[in-house]
């Protein structure tokens, strides 16, 4: 999992060391999503923050594989946590194997086992020193760190909540119930669903509030015009779309927080598209719910997109000689090279498995993030590391 998230470091060392974890419940929320609590073998539940995740790390079939999967319950709960998995199946007549975490998690882990994880850990948490209002947007299994921050939110804050689900139907929407409960407990929270394929049985119940993909039009009717924080968080195509549609209207990039399985680049390069070919913008002049304008204007967003901040520090990918500036607002060697159009191999983006370790052909690196083993002379962890000086590297094949 690739996590690309507002700036807020919340880790430490204790938290990336590995625990074991009983698994106390086994909950189905869904046809695709699974819930697990868990409490430690020993000790009690490390604080974590709302929008946090674990990183498990499972042996399946004599291979140990890592994955990353949110912390979806109450943070202020001290005796137990939860993760909510979905059930990851290749498309219908692929070659493509299903997801191997969530198919050993949903298929063969039950109560009373152990598993091995560490965190909590990662940046996209809910900012509690705001008092703004709150937008949680979600798109599938995406809702689950969300979940978490409207926890957090209805008990412990009275900023007003509004909390936007899509999914595909109501076979597939985990925790509707939940989150019916959560918004009924206080005033000040409203919840929608957007259903993209509602059944007729969805129809004649009512289970959600509109038919179809989330639109701009149907956030300018849900959203009054104020100063929002926006989290979002959702399959690639979702965070694609909304985001592009929240910049639209003119939601400045420091009001939306977000979890994404991607390169960060791909977010504000997809608004600066769609702007310059017209896919996000109408005829008429977009207005948010009480009809102020709310535009934003072609070369802001075009040269956000490109925008590269001065930099001395090049960087070489071998084998293919490849170079790119580094630049501060850069996460991570990692972050660079995936800028440059690479796709180097990773898996938890917290040094704590080795998939991205690389060659240090020349120059020198600082790790912002210390990792769990001790690197190799002559290696690089690019997920935690960014360069001191001009630096070299040979991806691995």
């Amino acid at each position: 999992m690739n996590t690309i998230a507002s700036p807020a470091s919340t880790d430490s060392t204790v938290s990336r060391r590995f625990q074991d974890y009983r698994i106390l419940e086994k909950q189905r929320e869904s046809e695709v999503i699974t819930s697990f609590v868990l409490e430690p073998v020993e000790g009690s539940v490390p604080p974590y923050l709302p929008g946090q995740y674990l990183v498990f790390r499972l042996t399946i079939d004599g291979q140990t594989v890592l994955r990353n999967y949110s912390v979806s319950g109450d943070p202020d709960c001290t005796d137990h946590l939860r993760i909510s998995v979905k059930h990851e199946k290749a498309p219908v007549g692929s070659n493509v194997a299903d997801g191997l975490g969530s198919s050993y998690l949903h298929q063969h882990v039950q109560p009373g086992d152990v598993l091995s994880a560490a965190g909590p850990m990662g940046e996209f948490v809910l900012d509690e020193s705001s008092q703004r209002p709150v937008v949680l947007l979600s798109g599938g299994v995406g809702q689950t760190p969300l979940l978490a921050m409207l926890h957090r939110l209805v008990k412990g804050s009275k900023r007003k909540v509004h909390v936007i689900h899509a999914c595909d139907n109501s076979t597939v929407h985990a925790f509707a119930g939940e989150l019916r409960e959560l918004a009924a407990q206080r005033e000040g929270v409203q919840v929608y669903f957007c259903y993209r394929n509602p059944s007729e049985r969805d129809e004649q119940a009512g289970l959600h509030h509109v038919a179809g993909l989330i639109t701009r039009e149907q956030l300018q009717r849900w959203l009054p015009l104020d100063d929002y924080e926006f989290y979002l968080c959702g399959p690639s195509v979702f965070m694609q779309t909304n985001y592009g549609i929240l910049r639209s209207l003119g939601v400045a990039r420091e009001r939306i927080h977000y979890e994404f399985f991607g390169p960060a680049t791909v977010l504000e390069n997809t608004v600066a598209s769609a702007v310059a070919t017209n896919v996000i913008q109408t005829d008429a002049q977009p207005t948010l719910a009480n009809g102020s304008a709310a535009v934003l204007p072609v070369t802001e967003a075009l040269v956000e997109g490109a925008a590269v901040k001065d930099a001395t520090q090049t960087v070489t990918f071998l084998p293919d000689g490849r170079q790119a500036q580094w630049h501060e607002d850069c996460p991570s060697l990692l972050d660079l090279a995936e800028e440059a159009g690479l796709s180097p191999d990773f898996n938890c983006r917290a040094g704590l498995c080795n998939t991205c370790m690389c060659t240090l052909v020349s120059g020198e690196v600082d790790y912002f993030e210390e990792p769990l083993d001790p690197v190799p002379e002559g290696k690089v962890l690019l997920c935690c590391s960014r360069p001191r000086g001009p630096v070299a590297v040979e991806l691995a094949h």
